[in-house]
């Protein structure tokens, strides 16, 4: 026993203690086959996203932050002291670049990221 708690500790999947069943073996190895896919697609996902927040400009990024918290544009333009129409370009941009078509929208995928 101490020994497969020390594998487990060291990042293995499973443990199968002998003797076993060649399909109980051949189970285990596709699920950890399925949860290191999975894993591996959501840490793909989290580093786009990242790369998109990368290309965002500074007053893109300021613009984001207060979209997210729910502030209306004049709000936001007052805050960044620019024009309302400015903010709506920049709205858009954070939008595109970020592959959303809302804020709504934006704030899930920065949650789902543990970024927002």
């Amino acid at each position: 026993m101490p020994t497969a708690v020390g594998a487990v500790k060291r990042g293995a999947f499973d443990f199968v203690e002998k003797p076993f069943a060649e399909n109980a073996l051949v189970d285990r190895i596709e699920r950890a086959l399925a949860q290191s896919s999975d894993a591996l697609l959501k840490r793909r996902d989290a580093e786009a996203v990242r790369k998109r927040l990368a290309d965002l400009t500074e007053r893109e990024r300021d613009v984001m932050r207060l979209v997210i918290e729910g502030r209306p544009n004049k709000l936001i333009a007052d805050e960044l002291d620019i024009s309302v129409r400015t903010v709506e370009v920049h709205r858009a941009r954070v939008f595109e670049k970020m592959e959303v078509r809302s804020a709504v929208e934006l704030a899930n995928l920065l949650r789902a990221h543990g970024l927002g």
